[in-house]
């Protein structure tokens, strides 16, 4: 009984090896089919020649004229090019740049832009990150540069021009963008309007480009807590561009200033309006004046969320990731400015409803200033008062 027992053992393991040896085995497929045919159906390889042929359309679809694309393309190809494998060809630096560019323009999910393009879901992502990082890092130092004193003189001489106020370096708004909310992060980033945001803080010089940013900040922080917690504040209480000049046709020296709204405080560089409650003509006309000026930054936020789509979606990434894409963006609308000109942007109505349902918001806190911060704006408020009744 024990030998059959045995012999039956021995005979069936054979018989198993002998299967698994004939058994065809089922390879993990390298590519799915439906990104087989990328070349060949994929939107970048039959649309982009013919969009090429076409700058109206060109434009619609990437948000910048060729020239523009190619300018930026030169400058991140050598950071975003791969090389091919024995198995598969890489996908080329156009490609990666076309698909980045019209994630930013629609706010299309990397789901939707994997089936449009024939790319595998997740190398939609990473080509987005790469290629916002690889812009930035490139092109920030040509289009965001730190001012010298020749380009914050500018400013200043096109703000008064422009705008009507002088010695005025840039105004400071900070802008709530959505984002999917980060694990184990708690409520640090559901802001006042009731989503999660990380802030985007930025200084807008008078030809509504972008002369400092900064993005990160808890969606909670109020713009005054944002700013005090950053790295831009600090620069500014350190002293940076601490330059004094005196007012247009009079004697009267101040320093360069921001423009800011109520949710900041009132510093020797940020003036701010007065309070609502009881003005006086000349504390009106002092609040007209910086209003006026002050809205470039409006129009800076305005422009890129009408051009970048993905920044009225909620952006369905790591915290990490949303402030490149945030960054980029930034930038990209710096470039189209140097490269194409200012765009047309209506602000007289929508900007002004912003305004006021900001500044609720803002007067929940109280800010402290410094004596000499008062005096300045009391200089200036003089100042317009006195070219009222020059006028």
């Amino acid at each position: 009984m024990e030998e059959f027992e045995e012999m039956y053992f021995f005979e069936n393991s054979y018989r198993n090896l002998i299967r698994r040896r004939h058994r065809r085995r089922h390879r993990r497929v390298w590519v799915n089919e439906i990104f087989m045919y990328r070349k060949q159906l994929g939107e970048y390889h039959h649309l982009f020649e013919e969009l090429k042929l076409q700058p109206m359309k060109f434009f619609e679809y990437f948000r910048m004229c060729f020239s523009t694309f190619q300018y930026i393309l030169n400058a991140v190809e050598p950071l975003i090019t791969k090389q091919n494998t024995n198995y598969r060809e890489c996908i080329s630096p156009t490609e990666r740049l076309a698909i980045t560019l019209r994630y930013l323009a629609t706010g299309h999910s990397f789901r939707s832009l994997a089936f449009s393009f024939r790319v595998s879901n997740s190398a939609v992502g990473i080509i987005v990150r790469e290629t916002c990082k690889a812009i930035f890092d490139s092109l920030v130092s040509h289009h965001m540069p730190m001012p010298t004193d020749e380009m914050i003189h500018q400013n200043v001489e096109l703000y008064w021009s422009k705008w009507g106020f002088p010695n005025c370096i840039g105004s400071l708004d900070g802008k709530h963008i959505r984002m999917k909310c980060p694990s184990n992060s708690g409520s640090m980033y559901y802001n006042y309007k009731k989503f999660f945001s990380i802030v985007l803080q930025a200084v807008a010089s008078p030809d509504y480009k972008f002369l400092f940013i900064e993005v990160g900040a808890y969606g909670q922080q109020s713009d005054g807590g944002t700013f005090a917690s950053s790295a831009m504040y600090r620069q500014f209480e350190n002293g940076y561009l601490n330059i004094s000049k005196c007012l247009p046709n009079t004697n009267t020296l101040l320093p360069l200033v921001l423009l800011a709204d109520e949710a900041y405080p009132l510093k020797r560089y940020i003036m701010r309006p007065y309070p609502r409650r009881n003005l006086g003509e000349q504390e009106t006309i002092y609040n007209e004046r910086l209003s006026n000026a002050r809205v470039v930054i409006e129009c800076a936020f305005g422009i890129i969320t009408q051009k970048w789509r993905i920044l009225t979606k909620c952006i369905e990434t790591t915290t990490e990731n949303a402030e490149t894409i945030v960054k980029c963006i930034c930038l990209l609308h710096n470039i189209v400015i140097a490269k194409e000109g200012q765009p047309r942007h209506n602000h007289s109505t929508d900007q002004r409803r912003n305004l006021g349902q900001r500044s609720n918001y803002a007067s929940r806190g109280q800010n402290r200033s410094t004596t000499e911060a008062y005096n300045i704006r009391e200089a200036f408020k003089h100042f317009f008062s006195n070219e009222n009744m020059v006028q």
